[in-house]
């Protein structure tokens, strides 16, 4: 069966409309429906917009109404086979009498992976699956990720100067970066399941760490966590001054710090240590993606940082570079391990590089070797 020009156009369509539930959608993944006439006319089309909601496949179908009946779905994601807080989107195409149906990728879940692609099949429905099949990877790496290897997808964003200084020796920080290149983090921090930081940058900082993009109106607070193995944070700090959820990841068995931090909101999750007063990162990873939290983004000093990077848990680097020096003496980005070996040093590969305002944003991914 082979793919057609017009199957990449109308896939295309699919994903732009899969993009409109991206800052809405967590934890359930972004996805987009086109529904288009034997004759070639796009009849409905939808995308989920909020987790409980409907899914793009019975929205779609609801505006193409008999006219779905011979035509062909076009879905960035495999639909669902099984009954959630909707009916499976399976036999929603196969009850509107569709004939065919592309989707880009194949859903990772193990409740649906392959069975939504089957159940169309055993309907006599002509199926394509792997249409534009990258670009519905990066639409949703996090959701990916959670359901493939029990781990949200983890970027580390990060304000520096030309020298790689993220803050003065005095720790001053505010501001590398201009206004445009903040903004940017807000939009960032509005598609997060969570913004992850530690409990010395909450000491230190009393960051907020909630979203205010000035540009999205309808998205989802992300959850703050802190990594706070010994309950540091202060019950008084800016984090509880906002609705949003503040989750501490610790390994405390401290009473007094547990009853006076529940006290003021906060939701309290042990994770285990890998040694007296240090969380095991991975571990930490793996009970956030429990939760259901697809992407992760690290806001955070040198030592959770270097703690993540040297445990291979970082998935992406947001780098934002402003035009200042800052010096020797000024704080680092990674606090690593000593390297004694140039093969050792870990590798990223440059994935995208664009100007915000007068800063220049590089996203880096792990270097694939092999």
């Amino acid at each position: 069966m082979s793919k057609s020009a017009d199957d990449y156009r109308y896939m295309a369509d699919a994903l732009r409309l899969a993009r409109r539930g991206l800052y809405t959608t967590d934890p359930n993944p972004s996805v987009g429906c086109v529904i288009v006439s034997a004759e070639g006319r796009v009849v409905g089309e939808g995308w989920h917009e909020r987790a409980g909601q409907l899914h793009a496949e019975p929205l779609a179908l609801e505006i193409a109404g008999a006219d779905a009946k011979g035509a062909t779905a076009y879905v960035t994601l495999e639909p669902c086979s099984h009954h959630g807080s909707t009916p499976p989107c399976a036999d929603q195409l196969i009850a509107a009498g569709v004939v065919r149906v592309v989707f880009a990728i194949e859903d990772p879940n193990p409740i649906v992976s392959g069975a939504g692609k089957q159940r169309l099949l055993d309907a006599e429905i002509e199926v394509i699956a792997g249409v534009l099949e990258h670009e519905a990877q990066e639409l949703n790496l996090g959701y990916m990720q959670r359901m493939r290897i029990g781990r949200p997808w983890v970027r580390s964003k990060l304000a520096v100067s030309i020298d790689g200084k993220t803050a003065l020796s005095n720790g001053e920080s505010k501001w590398i970066t201009g206004e445009d290149a903040r903004a940017d983090v807000h939009r960032w921090r509005a598609r997060s399941s969570a913004v992850l930081t530690g409990s010395g940058t909450v000491v230190a900082d009393d960051p907020s760490l909630n979203a205010r993009p000035t540009d999205v109106t309808d998205f989802v607070q992300p959850v703050r966590v802190v990594l706070d193995s010994r309950l540091r944070t202060p019950p008084n700090a800016k984090l509880f001054a906002s609705d949003s959820p503040v989750l501490i990841c610790h390994c405390s068995d401290d009473n007094a710090r547990i009853d006076a931090l529940l006290a003021v909101g906060a939701e309290l999750l042990e994770v285990p240590s890998h040694g007296p007063g240090e969380l095991a990162l991975d571990s930490a990873l793996e009970k956030l993606a429990e939760q259901g939290m697809n992407d992760v983004l690290v806001e955070a000093g040198a030592l959770l940082n270097g703690g993540l990077l040297n445990d291979n848990l970082i998935d992406e680097l947001i780098v934002y570079q402003s035009g200042c020096v800052l010096g020797e003496q000024a704080h680092g980005m990674y606090g690593l391990e000593v390297l004694t070996d140039m093969a050792n040093r870990p590798e990223f590969e440059l994935h995208d590089l664009r100007r915000i305002g007068d800063d220049v944003r590089m996203i880096w991914r792990p270097k694939v070797t092999g």
